[in-house]
């Protein structure tokens, strides 16, 4: 395999949407990634650019399919990245075992336990490895970039835009897993990870990132539904809580009818463009 292969091209808003497999060093294996470029960076044109991160047993795929950001996208002149939700076929014993662990639930941290520290390091592969690659193959204006993502990936982008706030311009999220180490979802996969140090679920966790002094100079736009099967384990509250009392701008909206699906995401991603378009064109 050549280190860049693009496995599909589609015409869609007079823009195109690729989809590329390339040997990734951060993860030690193959990575696919699907990237929408609007018609404005096909003339040549440098783009800002949105970073999609999807949540458990997605793929990179699943936010392009099914958000209907394209459209908006190409109405605003903004590319579009989507990153797997893991590493693929490492050959660790287990990864295919469960939905919420290993295939499909990097959680975009770095683990550093073995054996998933060898493979499993989609923070460094989301904020440093894909944007540096996507910026040299594409006209995308590496100075104009945000990230949004959806249940776990909503974590990912809160906790990518609270650490490394110089990385991204604008951040976003809908149903976000906001409180993670108080949750099982988190605590199975921060066990695993981070082999059972606590010490090291801080740094993966939004809320406690809030409360250790971390923030984003933008405001945050996050969207929950209030039917959410999942509410309980995603804890807006205590986000909420943690943006007042680090002076986080937080603008968390709770919407009565909705719940965890896409159809929810659809719902709210016209918004969600327009926050970032109004951030990335500053």
């Amino acid at each position: 395999m050549s280190d860049i292969e693009v496995l599909a091209h589609h015409a869609c808003f007079d823009g195109s949407l690729r989809f590329v497999r390339h040997q990734s060093e951060a993860l030690g294996v193959p990575a696919t990634f699907g990237v929408f470029l609007p018609k404005e960076a096909l003339a040549g044109q440098k783009v800002p650019v949105i970073h999609l991160l999807a949540g458990l047993t997605a793929t990179q795929e699943t936010f392009l399919i099914k958000a209907n950001a394209l459209r908006f996208a190409a109405e605003h002149g903004i590319a579009l990245v989507a990153p797997d939700t893991s590493p693929r076929h490492t050959g660790i014993k287990g990864e295919d075992d469960a939905y919420d662990l290993g295939s499909g639930a990097g959680f975009y941290i770095d683990a550093t336990s073995a054996p998933w520290s060898s493979h499993y390091r989609m923070e460094t592969y989301v904020g440093e490895e894909l944007p540096a690659l996507t910026e040299r193959l594409y006209p995308l204006n590496g100075t104009r970039r945000g990230i949004m993502g959806h249940s776990m990936g909503g974590m990912g982008a809160l906790i990518q835009a609270l650490k490394y706030p110089d990385r991204w311009k604008t951040v976003s999220a809908f149903a976000p897993i906001c409180h993670p180490s108080t949750v099982p979802w988190g605590q199975k996969a921060f066990d695993a990870y981070f082999g059972g140090d606590p010490a090291k679920w801080q740094s993966c966790d939004p809320t406690l990132l809030l409360r250790s002094g971390h923030t984003h100079p933008s405001t945050i736009l996050v969207d929950q539904g209030l039917m959410d099967q999942y509410l309980a384990d995603l804890c807006p509250d205590a986000l909420e809580a943690a943006a007042k009392e680090g002076k986080q701008a937080l603008e968390l909206r709770r919407h009565t009818t909705y719940d965890h699906s896409y159809w929810f995401v659809q719902s709210f991603i016209a918004d969600h463009l327009t926050h970032h378009a109004k951030g990335l064109f500053a």
